[in-house]
């Protein structure tokens, strides 16, 4: 027997010869941007997002397609199916596909997640209220502040979700809502979208070619690795430049040496810290991707040094800097070290490296989640509280404490949170103690617990 809400019948019924041209239109129109941007046909759909994906998004176009009326005849889909075959399907099956026909494609925010239950979504493009959804299958996989494009409809008095369920990152989603609010010709991000049911069907395929120009770039490899930059500007590249002790050299003699440099601050027996100078000014965001270590007071370090084997090894972040560290320690050391070699490592190739080692690498032994959870929990306590009082670009560079105390910063505050909460529950596991974290203390603290909906 049928399940209520299965749509096999009426799926079959599309692609007769009556209706399968219409489908074809609703595949264009959901797929047809897409491929026309990044140069692909259909058939190519599934190796590039994936069988997964191209099944969600077939399943998007047909449920716009029960949402139309075509021509000639002014005919729909629904009501042309349950006319000539409606004597098979069971009266729960045909309000489902009754609660599609008038349904509306949209954006929507999840929150409070109960597992096996349901969640609330919240509709970032047409506004409103959240409502709670009834769905088993998807609360076992969503998190706080996920973001999804699907049909919420009603059927029997509960909301739930259509079958096509596209997963948005929170940058997708947001700039999707962004784009809205600038063609509405209202650029502030804190204006509330209110777009009617009759504008946003009349833009059936907007979900669907917003997801795809988010995620075939990137499958097919055309994003690239941001451009990182150090504190003082310089873009990352990693250098190592290595020293060879001089006959008659030792780890003592060198090690006396760089003592008497200021900027050389001893971290260990055979290891160093090259200090630069502390801002007593607050920096203005650059709208580069800024990457760096500091000291607890602040105090910026531009590289390491390493006594290892017969050799001083100089680590930084820049050519920059390898030619200025070197410059110093060769003035230094003098006879005591000879010729430099430098090798350099661009981000991809260190990212690489990484996923390699990661890759043959031995699994970590597992920690029991009575024992980690409590640790762990405990050192993001500690970490999160120091940032409430450290310029986050998030916020403009300043502290979350600070952007606390405007409107326009609370707005940014609750956006930053979201974020902090939706990439800590990322975990495959439910009961990692990375994905059980509690983020309420965060937003009470900040004064903004109202805006955590």
């Amino acid at each position: 027997m049928k399940r209520s809400h299965d749509l096999s019948g009426i799926m079959k019924f599309a692609t007769s010869p009556a209706w399968a041209g219409h489908l074809r239109d609703a595949l264009g129109d959901h797929l047809g941007p897409a491929m026309d941007e990044f140069e692909f046909e259909f058939e190519g759909l599934a190796e590039i997002v994936g069988d997964h994906w191209a099944g969600v998004l077939w399943g998007c176009a047909f449920e716009d397609l029960l949402t139309r009326t075509v021509e000639p005849g002014a005919l729909n889909l629904v009501d042309d199916y349950i006319r000539r075959r409606g004597w098979n399907e069971a009266g729960p099956a045909k309000l489902y596909m009754r609660a599609l026909q008038s349904s509306v494609m949209s954006l929507y925010e999840v929150s409070e997640v109960e597992v096996g239950s349901g969640f609330l979504v919240r509709d970032l493009i047409r506004g409103g209220d959240a409502v709670r959804v009834t769905e088993r299958s998807a609360s076992q996989t969503l998190k706080q502040w996920d973001r999804i494009g699907t049909r919420v409809v009603i059927v029997g008095g509960k909301h739930l979700l259509s079958g096509g369920v596209l997963s948005f990152t929170i940058e997708a989603a947001d700039a999707l809502v962004a784009d809205l609010r600038r063609v509405g010709g209202n650029r502030s991000p804190r204006s509330q979208l209110a777009l009617t049911d009759g504008k946003l069907r009349a833009l059936p395929s907007l979900i669907s070619t917003a997801w795809l120009f988010d995620i075939v770039p990137r499958a097919m490899g055309a994003m690239t690795v941001p451009t990182l930059h150090n504190g003082d500007g310089e873009e990352v590249v990693f250098h190592r430049v290595r020293f060879p002790f001089a006959c008659g050299a030792t780890h003592a003699l060198i090690g006396d040496q760089l003592d008497l440099l200021p900027a050389m601050q001893r971290e260990t027996s055979h290891v160093w810290n090259w200090l630069g100078e502390k801002s007593g000014s607050t920096r203005n965001g650059t709208g580069r991707m800024a990457w760096g270590v500091t000291m607890m007071d602040g105090t910026p370090v531009l590289g390491n040094i390493e006594l290892k084997g017969r050799a001083l090894i100089l680590a930084v972040t820049s050519a920059e800097r390898a030619a200025r560290g070197t410059a110093v320690l060769a003035g230094t050391l003098g006879d005591l070290v000879g010729t430099p070699l430098t090798t350099i490592e661009t981000v991809e190739q260190d990212m690489a490296a990484r996923r390699e080692e990661l890759t043959a690498s031995e699994p970590a032994p597992t920690v029991a989640p009575e024992v980690a959870t409590p640790l762990v929990h405990a050192m993001l306590d500690r970490q999160y509280r120091a940032t409430l009082d450290e310029r986050v670009g998030m916020l403009g560079d300043i502290t979350p404490r600070a952007a606390a105390r405007t409107a326009a910063g609370r707005e940014r505050l609750s956006a930053w949170l979201k974020h902090l909460e939706n990439r800590s529950g990322a975990s495959p596991n439910p009961n990692d103690p990375m994905a059980t974290y509690d983020f309420t203390w965060m937003w009470r603290e900040l004064g903004i617990e109202k805006l955590r909906k």
